[in-house]
C-alpha cells in the first residue's frame, strides 16, 4: 500500500511560478514509476509528466516540456513537480500517482489532487 499526499497548489497569474510536492509514503521500491497528472473541469485527466522511483526516465506531455521539471526528493521522500511560465489552460487539479513499474499497464495509487488556477 502507498499513500501519496499533494501540496504547493494555489492561485496565481499567468506567467508566474509553482512548485508541486507528493509525500509518499507507505511500502516503495525501487521499480516504481511516479507520475502527475491534471483534470481540468470537463475534460479527460490527462497525463503530465513521468519519473523513476530512483529518479532516473523523466517524461514530459507536450504541452508542458520546456516550462515543468518532475523530480525526486530522496530526503523529503517527495516526487516535486516545478511549474514555469504557466499559462490559464494549465489550471486544473494536479494529481500524483504511482505505478509499480514501466512494464505496469495502469498507475495503482493515487493521490486526492491539489488545485492550481492560473488567471490571465
Amino acid at each position: 500500500q502507498v499513500q501519496l499526499v499533494e501540496s504547493g497548489g494555489g492561485l496565481l497569474q499567468a506567467g508566474g511560478s509553482l512548485r508541486l510536492s507528493c509525500a509518499v509514503s507507505g511500502r516503495t521500491s525501487s521499480s516504481y514509476v511516479m507520475g502527475w497528472f491534471r483534470q481540468a473541469p470537463g475534460k479527460e485527466r490527462e497525463f503530465v509528466a513521468s519519473i523513476r522511483w530512483t529518479g532516473g526516465s523523466t517524461y514530459y506531455a507536450d504541452s508542458v516540456k520546456g516550462r515543468f521539471t518532475i523530480s525526486r526528493d530522496n530526503a523529503r521522500n517527495t516526487v516535486d513537480l516545478q511549474m514555469n511560465s504557466l499559462k490559464p489552460e494549465d489550471t486544473a487539479v494536479y494529481l500524483c500517482a504511482v505505478r509499480y513499474s514501466d512494464y505496469s499497464p495502469r498507475y495503482n495509487y493515487w493521490g486526492q489532487g491539489t488545485q492550481v488556477t492560473v488567471s490571465s
